[in-house]
Parts: C-alpha cells; sequence; structure tokens
C-alpha cells in the first residue's frame, strides 16, 4: 500500500507543480492494519492520511467550529490568498492573486483555490474528495501497479475508496486528506463523521499519534509480547455486541501505557485479558472512558500534541451511558454477553 501511495505522490507532484490546487505530501499509514491488528483479518482496510499544505499564493487558516458540544472537535480550513507580488521578480510564470486585474489572471493563470475546491472561503471536503478521485484515476494508467493490478473506484463522499485485484491478492485502500495543526501529530481530516456533517467541516484526528504510539510500544515490546494479539481478540469477541472497535482499543491503549511492556508477554496473557475485561467493565460502571491523546500527560516524548490538546479535558467515550440510564443498563448488558 505504501509502495502503491508513494508512486501516486511523484506523480502528483508531477501533475500539480503548476497548478493552484492543495500540495499533496507522502502518505502516512493509520489505523489499524498499520497498526499491526484487525477484528477482521479477512477484511482489512489500508487507511491512509495525505497531509496538504496550501499551493503557491494561499495560505490555510484552522477556525475552531464551536456550534454543538460533541466529543471530536470540527475546524473549518479557511483558505486566504497571499500577496506574491515580490516573488514574481523570481518566478515570472506566477501572477499574484490579490493584486493583478482578474481579466489578466483568467487569460494567464488558472483558478485560485477558492475556485476549485472551496465552497465560499473554506476548503470543501467532499469537493476535494471528487478532484482526488479523478486525480487517482488519471494517474493509474502511469504507474508500474497498473500492469499487474486492476483498479476499482469505490463510492465515498468525505475519502477516496479503492480495491487493487490480481488474481492472488485483494487489497482494499482508503485516503483520507489531512491538513496539520502546526508541527504536530495531530490532524483536521475528512474522516467520516456523524450523520449530516457539513462537507466545509474537518474533523480533529488523532489517528498519527495513536499509530506513533503503537509503533513505541513495539520498539520496547520483547519478540514474544501479545499486546496486539490482546487487542485483536477483544476486537474481535464484540463484533455484533455494541462496543466500538475504538473502545476496546482505547481500554487496551491506556493499559499499555500503565502496565510494562515486558508484562505483555505469553505467561501473562490470561491475565491481560482480565485486565482489560475487568478496566471495561469499571468504565461502565462509572460511566466513563476518557480519550487517550486528549489530555494525556504521560505520552511519549516523540508524540508531538498542540497545547490546547494536551491540556484538554479529555473526552468521555463513555458520555450517552453518562447521560442516559437505558445506555448504561444497555451496556452492562453487552458486557455480561461478552
Amino acid at each position: 500500500t505504501i509502495d502503491l501511495m508513494d508512486n501516486y505522490t511523484v506523480y502528483f507532484g508531477h501533475i500539480l507543480s503548476n497548478s493552484f490546487y492543495p500540495v499533496l505530501q507522502r502518505a502516512i499509514g493509520v489505523g489499524s492494519a498499520f497498526e499491526g491488528w484487525s477484528p477482521r483479518e479477512e477484511d482489512v482496510v489500508y487507511r491512509v492520511l495525505i497531509p496538504m499544505t496550501p499551493p503557491r499564493g494561499h495560505s490555510f487558516h484552522l477556525e475552531l467550529d464551536s456550534a454543538g458540544q460533541r466529543p471530536v472537535r470540527n475546524f473549518r480550513v479557511r483558505v486566504q490568498l497571499e500577496c506574491t507580488c515580490r516573488r514574481e521578480q523570481q518566478a515570472e510564470d506566477m501572477l499574484c492573486f490579490l493584486h493583478q486585474p482578474e481579466e489578466e489572471l483568467r487569460r494567464n493563470q488558472g483558478p485560485s483555490l477558492l475556485h476549485t475546491l472551496c465552497t465560499g472561503s473554506y476548503l470543501d471536503v467532499q469537493k476535494t474528495a471528487r478532484w482526488f478521485y479523478q486525480l487517482v484515476r488519471a494517474i493509474w494508467p502511469a504507474l508500474p501497479q497498473s500492469h499487474n493490478w486492476h483498479l476499482v473506484l469505490l463510492p465515498s463522499t468525505r475519502s477516496c475508496q479503492f480495491k487493487v485485484t490480481n488474481r492472488e491478492a485483494s487489497f482494499r485502500i482508503e485516503v483520507v486528506f489531512g491538513v496539520q495543526r502546526g508541527d504536530s501529530d495531530i490532524f483536521v481530516s475528512s474522516q467520516l463523521g456523524y450523520a449530516g456533517t457539513p462537507s466545509t467541516l474537518w474533523l480533529e484526528s488523532y489517528d498519527v499519534a495513536e499509530m506513533k504510539f503503537f509503533k513505541h510500544i513495539a520498539r520496547q515490546a520483547p519478540p514474544d509480547s501479545l499486546h496486539l494479539r490482546c487487542l485483536q481478540l477483544f476486537s474481535r469477541l464484540q463484533l455484533g455486541i455494541g462496543f466500538s472497535t475504538y473502545t476496546m482499543k482505547t481500554i487496551v491503549m491506556h493499559l499499555l501505557n500503565t502496565i510494562p511492556v515486558s508484562q505483555w508477554c505469553r505467561r501473562h496473557f490470561l491475565r491481560r485479558l482480565m485486565d482489560i475485561s475487568e478496566r471495561l467493565l469499571l468504565s461502565l460502571e462509572v460511566k466513563c472512558l476518557n480519550h487517550f491523546i486528549v489530555g494525556n500527560q504521560r505520552l511519549p516524548e516523540e508524540i508531538s500534541l498542540p497545547p490546547d490538546v494536551q491540556t484538554a479535558e479529555p473526552p468521555n467515550l463513555f458520555h450517552r451511558s453518562a447521560m442516559d440510564p437505558v445506555s448504561c443498563s444497555q451496556g452492562i448488558g453487552e458486557y455480561l454477553d461478552l
């Protein structure tokens, strides 16, 4: 998957070099497949995040959306034109969007990002996804993988999903797009939100930080560590019961951050399974399971968070249970089923 996306990135650079579309950076593998586990080995989705930076003459400004109290914060990406008059002397192929006559701009230069992928002044997720689909389809015949693999594009409105297949194998890939928050490991991304998420809202994503946490654990873990097997087992057990995969992943991350990795080897396997089960029951009883990344002061040093994320009150993943007694009793029933 990474080889394929790296090849795509090279062609993205060639095709978009003189345009005013977002600049696409190298894809980052995120999610369970790249963290080393998956609840469904027979149906793995390889999810990658492609960071986007503004093209020449543009800048991105992240604006927090304060409407509603949701566990995940939403942002808008405001696109602003920047003066490039001074650069014109060094780069004669670009006219300043702010200070050149509109007629001359239309005649001699491609449209600004505001006129292609934006709604009003804000970068539009759905327009970005449609544009990316067109790029993937157009570039595919030029890639070396196209000689042995078949590309099938899959429907999606906030990401780009496709399969590559040959006689022996099939891989499903989901590409989400993100804008980095400063130089941190937190992005605002096009990941699927709540029902009816407006196309100009980008959700704060912790996928890269979580992937780096699992890599940190992998570097320290003994060869016979079964921490990923523990997570995989519980994730498979709960399929069809009601607990989300992310709930089980959050519990395991909290335990990995408190129990030394040397105690996740084979001889401790049953004890760790009991720890996960007990932590889930305790969280249900107190109606609270804190988000792992937000507000966590004990993350490895290599994980970089913006100050507001590091000091924020962690969202409660069981907030529905705290507000709704029926949901709480349902959660206890689902635990007993598990």
